[in-house]
């Protein structure tokens, strides 16, 4: 009898119907969580799909389109126009208020940073210029570096040398290339040459002819290093 009992247990159809059997009573005991936390996963990843494809992809592409017109004001030196609009068309500041969590609005920031300084308000264009933030991919870091290039820019403005190394030296690290290193190497080099710190001065500077030799900033490099050389 021990034996026949061990064979059934052995059975591949026995194990089958016990193990099926004791499935059935798991969901019978947890069915019912099981469903919720289903019910979740499918809430949160189409909320995900949903908000992207039929929400912020449309807002950002209205963004896009208002902001086109400021843009145009903006190539064209009308500064004013472009971040407050002509009544007709909307203005950066618009763009912002409207639609600001889209890139585009991220970008008229940017802008409009670049606005108020052009017309001479330094407190709102740094205001505007350090809501923007940074963002990944190659046609971008040229924005970000000009972004944090002019924070420097306008600190130097204020006389505020030391504050300025900092947006300097994240500019050059942002846009690590030919076009827009070199500029913000020198700017740094300079600031440090203004501060007193000559051993920064110079390693700015070489780093341009080094690393940077066919730029324009290379051109007459060797003079700078030769000035703070001689401090």
């Amino acid at each position: 009898m021990a034996a026949k009992n061990t064979q059934t247990e052995k059975d591949p159809e026995v194990v089958i119907e016990s193990a099926l059997n004791r499935t059935e009573e798991f969901f019978q005991k947890n069915g019912g969580n099981l469903i919720i936390a289903l019910v979740v996963v499918l809430v949160v990843v189409g909320g995900y799909f949903g908000y992207k494809y039929l929400y912020a992809a449309p807002r950002a592409e209205k963004a896009s389109d208002m902001m086109f017109v400021a843009q145009q004001q903006f190539a064209v030196d009308s500064f004013k126009l472009a971040l407050e609009g002509d009544g007709n068309n909307a203005g950066f500041l618009d763009v912002i208020e409207k639609y600001g969590a889209t890139p585009a609005g991220n970008l008229a920031r940017h802008y409009a940073g670049i606005c108020y300084l052009r017309t001479g308000d330094l407190t709102q264009a740094m205001e505007q210029l350090r809501s923007y933030k940074a963002t990944k991919g190659a046609p971008n870091t040229l924005v970000n570096a000009q972004n944090y290039g002019l924070q420097g820019d306008i600190l130097v403005q204020e006389g505020k040398f030391q504050e300025a190394v900092d947006p300097y030296k994240k500019a050059v690290e942002a846009g690590d290339n030919s076009l827009t290193a070199p500029c913000y190497l020198k700017k740094l080099g300079l600031v440090y040459e203004k501060i007193g710190d000559y051993a920064a001065a110079k390693a700015a500077f070489e780093r341009i002819g080094d690393e940077f030799p066919a730029s324009l900033e290379a051109r007459d490099i060797e003079k700078y290093i030769g000035r703070v050389d001689q401090q």
